[in-house]
């Protein structure tokens, strides 16, 4: 345990992070196994804004999100889902 007074507040403040991290992941996650059970255009969408969430909160850099929603896109096209 932290003994330091700003010790402990960052201790505070990475629990925090540390869930809302965890919550943006576990809806990336379910709008992906959304879109992978249904390939729809408007699933695709969802997705995809939620990898934009994820880079505008800073938990995604921005070239690992692009790469992430050319590969939804690839899928879709490959089980002709209209984009």
């Amino acid at each position: 345990m932290p003994i330091i007074k700003s010790a402990k507040k960052a201790a505070r403040q990475a629990v925090k992070r540390t869930a809302k991290n965890q919550q943006i992941k576990s809806d990336i996650k379910t709008t992906l196994k959304a879109f992978k059970a249904n390939p729809t255009a408007e699933n695709m969408s969802k997705a995809q804004s939620e990898y934009d969430k994820a880079v505008k909160k800073g938990l995604l850099k921005k070239n690992t999100a692009s790469r992430r929603k050319a590969a939804l896109a690839k899928f879709a096209k490959a089980t002709k889902a209209t984009a």
